[in-house]
């Protein structure tokens, strides 16, 4: 990860905000969705601007290369190539990006800047900044807040990892009352100088785990969304979460240059004293340490009521409160807003049974949270593109819960070796053909979850197109049922 804060003769030294100087060359790494984004902004700025993909031309959006052309860019696909990279003022990366890349690496060695677009925040942005990040639920966070500020009569911009482009926003007028942004742990890797007014971090659980090299590595990441943050900004941070929990803890990890001054926290403990505090299906709101001004808001028959989001609901509520947002705008949104897909989504009950698509679950935490959410007997659906994490925080669940397991993808055999005679295992082909064996396993009552603990990549191209075709399956099974 690069340092961006350092000490220099006991002094604090930041890396000066990060600047597209006319006629300046810069690379940008990627031609995914934030990579076309930036290509544009960093021409408004009128740089000279090139791309370069791995990946062969052929494997490209065909799309955003017409796009590319019609606007004068210049396209390097198949590879990076040193002559370019030794050219450029600036590179800039898209998040999906190792930053171990040879050019990269290289790069920096001639003290190239090498960052991400949430580095241009520093210096472009003029909007209030509200960042989240954490390994679950940060998407649903964010759209909540957007729900919610909406509500409140407050114009907001919601993107980043989610949805729209952070330099979509930065190139135009910027008429908005706030920007919410979700930032995955790849962004913040490159965020120089990125300064949120509030920062929300949700959980820490493995995940990346192919891309770091350790936990704790993964942990500082994450925790870098708060090192640019003063006294006048506000850190949000789940009490309840260990590994966020164990981190605050470290007094030698929080010697590494990010400070915190102003923290709330919300957890089910409620020892903090401003924050907010989880009841069932409901969220009380403390923000000036006394009982007079608690606000409670009561969950119950929402979509939200139920763990992992009344967890979500718990950070929503704050950071709005925060951010100026009003008691009754902010019970108007959680109330408008519904679960995005593919995240403990009821696909169908059929014969009694449930059918959960939860197929956003790609790693270990997301799942123990999932079974955690689930009464009754379940049959599990898991496996894809394994992420290098321990698999062993899923065992309680799957040994308490899970009356059968049945694992597909390239990680089904270390998955089937993890939880070995915690329940029954099977191997399978197809998620389609999983589907139908759950069909036959299933009794009433049961729940059958998708809910994988790996990425898609090995079947799928995504995470919802995994989901797609578990939904497509039962929806089969729906048309099997009344054919009979």
């Amino acid at each position: 990860m690069i340092q961006v804060k350092e000490k220099r003769d006991g002094k604090d030294f930041r890396i000066p905000p990060i600047v597209i100087n006319k006629n300046e060359h810069v690379v940008i790494v990627g031609l995914g969705k934030s990579g076309l984004s930036a290509a544009k902004f960093c021409l408004q700025q009128g740089a000279r601007v090139t791309v370069s993909d791995a990946a062969r031309l052929d494997k490209l959006d065909p799309q955003r290369c017409r796009e590319l052309e019609r606007i004068g860019v210049f396209l390097e696909s198949g590879g990076h190539s040193r002559e370019l990279f030794e050219t450029a003022d600036l590179i800039l990366v898209s998040p999906g990006v190792p930053l171990n890349t040879k050019m990269l690496i290289e790069a920096r060695l001639r003290n190239i800047p090498v960052v991400g677009e949430m580095s241009l925040a520093a210096h472009y942005l003029r909007t209030p900044m509200l960042a989240v990040t954490g390994t679950n639920g940060k998407t649903t966070v964010t759209s909540l807040l957007g729900e919610i500020f909406a509500a409140c009569g407050k114009k907001v911009f919601v993107g980043g990892n989610i949805g729209t482009p952070l330099t979509d926003y930065l190139a135009g007028p910027q008429e908005m009352d706030a920007v919410i942004l979700e930032i995955s742990s790849f962004q913040l890797d490159t965020a120089i100088n990125l300064k949120p007014r509030v920062a929300v971090l949700l959980n820490i659980t493995e995940d990346h785990l192919d891309r770091y090299e350790s936990l704790q590595d993964y942990a500082l990441s994450k925790f870098s969304i708060f090192k640019n943050q003063n006294k006048t900004d506000i850190s949000i941070i789940n009490a309840d979460d260990d590994e966020s929990r164990r981190y605050l803890e470290n007094t030698t990890s929080l010697r590494h240059g990010w400070e915190v001054r102003s923290v709330l926290f919300y957890g089910k403990s409620g020892t903090f004293k401003k924050g907010a505090v989880l009841r069932v299906k409901k969220v009380k709101l403390v923000l000036d340490g006394t009982s007079q001004k608690e606000e409670i808001f009561n969950l119950a028959g929402t979509r939200l009521s139920e763990s992992p989001n009344l967890e979500n609901s718990a950070a929503a509520i704050l950071a709005s409160a925060v951010m100026g947002c009003d008691t009754e705008g902010i019970r108007k949104g959680l109330a408008n807003f519904n679960p995005l897909a593919h995240r403990f989504e009821l696909v169908a009950a059929i014969g009694g049974v449930a059918y959960v698509d939860d197929s956003k679950a790609t790693n270990v935490g997301a799942v123990k949270s999932a079974l955690d959410s689930v009464q009754g007997n379940i049959v599990l659906i898991a496996g894809g593109r394994d992420k290098g994490g321990d698999y062993s925080p899923m065992a309680k669940g799957i040994a308490q819960k899970v009356k059968a397991l049945l694992l597909i993808g390239e990680a089904k055999e270390r998955m089937a070796a993890a939880f070995h005679g915690l329940t029954k295992i099977e191997m399978v082909d197809s998620l389609e053909d999983a589907v139908f064996m759950a069909r036959d396993m299933a009794v009433s009552g049961d729940t059958v979850l998708l809910s994988p603990a790996c990425a898609s990549f090995d079947m799928f191209e995504s995470y919802a197109a995994r989901g797609h075709c578990f939904a497509d399956s039962v929806r089969k099974l729906t048309v099997l049922k009344k054919s009979l």
